[in-house]
């Protein structure tokens, strides 16, 4: 019965315990219902797409120390009057391989409206050079949505914030 209740003692923490690659995935879908609208029903005519650099671990101290960070990434609708349908939300690691994707399929977003994904600091699969890659398209001429990762973390008590903006990865257009 003793040994029971101790190796009871010692497993409970573990069933609290979720690791980062187990961790539910995001559901933009329903996390983001009221960003979203319709897809147009017009052909998609205009489309483009962004690099986003993320990192979710930093060197530091002539790289003896690893800081890990969370990381949230934003696409934002910059167009006040057209939706902007978002094809392809992909996070890749150091090495390039695709480390998860955040979309069953396109998603319209609303003029003016954001979604997001939120990547824990436990989770530490995207690395040093972790990066994502974000499609999108509408049906005709529209402001350039504006993409980018905030990364958060900290050692002891210093805490770090940075910004790093999505570059374009081709030219925004007519097909």
């Amino acid at each position: 019965m003793q040994r029971s209740l101790l190796a009871a003692m010692l497993l409970c923490p573990l069933a609290f315990a979720v690791p980062a690659a187990a961790q539910s995935k995001v559901n933009i879908e329903q996390n983001f219902a009221d960003s979203l609208t319709a897809m147009p029903k017009e052909e998609l005519v205009v489309s483009g797409g962004f690099y986003v650099p993320a990192y979710s671990s930093v060197a530091m101290s002539q790289g003896k120390l690893r800081v890990d960070f969370s990381v949230t990434l934003s696409v934002h609708n910059a167009s006040e009057t057209q939706p902007l349908v978002i094809k392809r939300i992909a996070y890749f690691d150091t090495a390039g391989k695709q480390v998860e994707t955040y979309l069953k399929g396109q998603v319209a977003l609303k003029p003016l409206a954001t979604v997001s994904i939120f990547i824990p600091t436990d989770d530490v699969r995207g690395g040093t050079g972790a990066n994502f890659l974000v499609d999108w398209a509408a049906t005709g001429e529209i402001a350039e949505p504006v993409v980018e990762a905030l990364m958060v973390g900290g050692v002891a008590n210093a805490h770090y914030a940075f910004i790093s903006q999505g570059r374009p990865t081709r030219t925004a257009g007519k097909k």
